[in-house]
Formats: structure tokens, C-alpha cells, sequence
């Protein structure tokens, strides 16, 4: 009787246009038969994210200073509806 060991494994790989490249080393055994389930992932590519410009285009109201003076508005004497 054939003993058939169920295994799952999760990893990023790339499709060549024929076949599929894992990204890391797999502990598999050569013509293992797998069963692959294909989600893509498009990965943007170009210039990285900058939190500041991200902030900025959110153009929240709120005071001008929370880098000088974030202790104080988290836990003393300044108020945030102080500087409304």
C-alpha cells in the first residue's frame, strides 16, 4: 500500500512562460507531484514610498508639531483641542 504524506507549503515563485521558479530553495524531492494554486502579485516597481509625501497628500488639520512635541500631546500638558 502506497503511503501518501500531505504536506503545505507556501512561497513566491515566477513564472517564465513555461514553467515556475521558486524564489527560495524547496525541500522537495525531484518529479514530486504537487498541486499548485496560482495567485498573482504585482509588486510595484519605481521610486519607494515616502511616508512624509504620503502624509502630506492626506492633508489632514491638526497642529504642526507632533514630531517636537509628541510626548506632550501622548501624555502631558498639550491638548489637541488646544490647538484648534
Amino acid at each position: 500500500m502506497l503511503e501518501v504524506i500531505k504536506m503545505e507549503l507556501t512561497l513566491e515563485a515566477t513564472y517564465d512562460g513555461k514553467v515556475f521558479l521558486p524564489d527560495e530553495p524547496i525541500n522537495l524531492e525531484p518529479n514530486t507531484k504537487v498541486e499548485l494554486i496560482v495567485k498573482t502579485s504585482k509588486k510595484e516597481t519605481g521610486k519607494p514610498h515616502c511616508f512624509l509625501e504620503y502624509a502630506k497628500s492626506l492633508k489632514l488639520e491638526g497642529p504642526t508639531d507632533f514630531s517636537k512635541n509628541l510626548d506632550d500631546y501622548l501624555y502631558g500638558s498639550k491638548s489637541l483641542e488646544n490647538e484648534k
